[in-house]
């Protein structure tokens, strides 16, 4: 599976291709699921183009995608530098539970951040799925002796600038969800590479680079999957786990 993170934390300053505004994203997710593009991970903005946690905001982005590629998984974050105060992270996302339509179908959380497993929980109860985002050893560790929380459908497993694929890896080797590895600017595509050879999900998009395999400036998302579909296409992924698609 391969999964398109268009904007994160960027802004227009960073590429004038993020997209920001809910109509803008949809755009963009008709784009890469035209592509075959299945699973989508979103950070809704507020009217002054901030990231948000607010309802009604997530619910604009989540349901106007969810209206122009229907059956199409939509994931959000919960980053802590959204909202700082963990106890106001958990009572917002709880909260969640009366988006109807615009009720996103997972949220990722960080288990390094404070506050992750109350916010895991609350979304549990609010019915939306969790992808556990853990970026390191430590974090690792840190699940492994709390365990998996109810409600968990997968592991990003993000390599740092100072970490390694296999490291990580290996520190997530006791899991028994799926694992979704990516890297993250400079390692993005080796991080790619690595996921794809060992039949592991990954996911690409302008939240974890702006630049195509060679360097050069990517012009789009779609282009960004576009390329990661080719090197996908140089890989047979091993019987029992997700191809790229």
């Amino acid at each position: 599976m391969l999964q398109c993170c268009p904007n994160g934390t960027r802004s227009a300053v960073d590429h004038p291709a993020v997209p920001l505004s809910a109509d803008q994203i949809s755009r963009t997710a008709t784009e890469v699921v035209e592509l075959g593009v299945r699973s989508l991970h979103l950070h809704p903005r507020d009217v002054r183009g901030m990231e948000t946690l607010d309802g009604s905001d997530v619910a604009a982005t989540v349901a106007a995608v969810r209206s122009v590629v229907p059956g199409v998984e939509i994931g959000v974050s919960t980053g802590a530098w959204i909202q700082p105060d963990p106890e106001r992270r958990r009572d917002i996302v709880g909260a969640w539970a009366g988006l109807a339509a615009g009720r996103p179908d997972l949220a990722s959380v960080n288990v390094h951040e404070e506050g992750w497993a109350a916010v895991c929980a609350a979304l549990h109860a609010a019915g939306v799925g969790i992808e556990l985002g853990v970026f390191h050893r430590r974090a690792a560790e840190v699940l492994r002796a709390t365990g998996i929380p109810p409600g968990t459908v997968r592991v990003l497993a993000e390599v740092q600038d100072d970490g390694t694929a296999t490291d990580l890896l290996d520190a997530l080797a006791w899991t028994p969800v799926p694992l979704l590895l990516h890297g993250q600017n400079a390692n993005t595509w080796s991080v790619l590479r690595h996921a794809l050879a060992h039949g592991l999900d990954t996911r690409i998009g302008l939240e974890d680079t702006l630049h195509l395999p060679d360097g050069t400036r990517a012009g789009s998302n779609a282009e960004l999957v576009r390329h990661a579909q080719t090197i996908g296409a140089g890989f047979i992924a091993p019987r029992g786990h997700s191809s790229p698609g």
